[in-house]
């Protein structure tokens, strides 16, 4: 019997790559389950999301980075300081790249920092490959493997997928185990994502509040659960969750466009959001919603403090 197909592999990997090139998506795909926030604007995604992938023979935990960028507000710092010291303690980097983009300086910015991690493997990952044709896809193959020349080191790998489509997503977490150390099991089978469900709960509000608003308020917009609690006297095949959540903005003129005219923007967000709540807790959910102001919170260390940054 050969010995190393029988031996368990585990670790972390980690997604990096400018904002908004697929990382969010790629790792629900991988898990299989919604757990990181996926937007189209960037910047959306501000907690260390862990999703859990488990194979017969590994287990890949995934670490969700913000995208790396260049700041402008205290917020931006943090976020930095928080990749590179995830970077710093990963078994795997996977370096997103979409397929329908030109290598820009955002991504060699980020490329340059990567290669200074002599040690860990670095995967680069082709991404939205169903939003081009092959020829222009073969040219994006090589341009990325000539950015690891260029700088250097040599990609353990270069996979192209589709996270929506769901092309080569299997064969990219297989790519990806197999560059994990032999180890045990992390965590028990089952668990897809060791974030407190309340975190994961205000980012399912805060992605449902994004959606289709202007350009300003991505960034302004900070959600925190205020409780949780089943709700009492209810039979035991019939349970309710009151979920009590503020959704927080920046200005005072943002709240007319959280509200909407008469509610029903905030309204449309409450049930957009509960229904991907209900679907992660597996419970009907009551979702009680408060729009308040927290001026300039991004610049102020007390408030990102009381707001979990």
């Amino acid at each position: 019997m050969n010995a190393p197909s029988s031996s368990y592999r585990s670790g972390f990997a980690c997604f990096v790559g400018r904002p908004n090139a697929g990382k969010s998506t790629l790792t629900n795909a991988l898990v299989g389950t919604k757990v990181a926030i996926t937007s189209d604007r960037p910047q959306t995604t501000r907690h260390t999301v862990r999703g859990i992938v488990h194979r017969p023979n590994a287990q890949l935990v995934l670490v969700d980075t913000p995208g790396l960028h260049k700041p402008r507000t205290l917020l931006g710092e943090r976020l930095n300081d928080l990749v590179r010291t995830t970077w710093a303690e990963v078994d795997v980097i996977g370096f997103c790249l979409p397929a329908d983009q030109k290598i820009g300086p955002g991504d060699k910015f980020i490329a340059k920092e990567i290669a200074g991690i002599k040690k860990t493997p670095k995967v680069a990952v082709v991404t939205k490959t169903d939003l081009v044709d092959s020829k222009r896809l073969a040219e994006q193959l090589i341009a990325v493997q000539q950015l690891g020349v260029e700088l250097g080191f040599e990609w353990a790998e270069i996979i192209p997928v589709s996270a929506v489509g769901d092309k080569q997503v299997e064969l990219a977490a297989d790519l990806l185990t197999k560059l994990l150390p032999e180890g045990d099991q992390l965590y028990p089978d089952g668990d897809l994502t060791d974030e407190p469900e309340q975190i994961m709960v205000a980012e399912l509000i805060r992605e449902a509040a994004l959606e289709g608003v202007r350009d300003e308020l991505p960034h302004s917009l900070a959600v925190v659960v205020e409780e949780m609690l089943p709700r009492e006297g209810r039979p035991a095949d019939r349970p309710l969750l009151d979920i009590h959540a503020n959704v927080y903005i920046e200005r005072q003129s943002q709240k007319a466009i959280v509200i909407g005219a008469k509610g029903s923007r905030l309204k449309h967000v409450g049930t957009t959001a509960r229904k991907h709540i209900e679907a992660l807790l597996g419970t009907p959910v009551y979702l009680d919603l408060h729009v308040k102001v927290a001026k300039d919170w991004q610049r102020d260390p007390k408030q990102l403090r009381k707001l979990g940054f």
